[in-house]
C-alpha cells in the first residue's frame, strides 16, 4: 500500500461515526449490511450517513452492490489487510512479537 493511500484510509478512520461504521462493516463480514440498518444500528441520520459512506468508499475502505432497492455496503477486507499490513511491516524491528507486547518501562539511571 502507497502511503498516500495509507494516509487516506487513516484519515477516513479518523472520525467517530466512520470508525464505527467500518467496524460495524468489518463485523458484519462479507455480506455487508443495507444502509438502512446501518443508521438504525448506529443512530446515524441518513444524510450523514451518506456522507460518510462516501468518505470510506473514497477510501477504499468500502465497497457498494444494489440489491434490488437497497444498496449494501461491505467493508473492503484487501484494503483493511494493506493498512493493518503497511502499519505493521517493521514491527518490533523484524523480531517476533505479539499482540501485548509493549515499550519497556523506562529504568531509573543509578548515580
Amino acid at each position: 500500500m502507497e502511503t498516500t493511500h495509507t494516509v487516506a484510509a487513516l484519515a477516513a478512520l479518523a472520525h467517530e461515526s466512520r470508525l464505527a461504521i467500518f467496524r460495524a462493516l468489518v463485523q458484519a463480514g462479507p455480506e455487508g449490511l443495507p444502509a438502512g440498518q446501518i443508521a438504525v444500528l448506529l443512530d446515524v441520520p441518513p444524510s450523514s450517513l451518506s456522507f460518510h459512506l462516501k468518505e470510506l468508499a473514497h477510501a477504499q475502505l468500502v465497497t457498494s452492490r444494489q440489491e434490488g432497492r437497497f444498496v449494501f455496503y461491505c467493508a473492503n477486507f484487501a484494503t483493511m489487510n494493506g493498512l493493518l499490513a503497511y502499519l505493521t511491516e517493521n514491527c518490533c524491528g523484524g523480531n517476533p512479537c505479539s499482540p501485548v507486547a509493549a515499550c519497556s518501562p523506562s529504568r531509573k539511571r543509578q548515580s
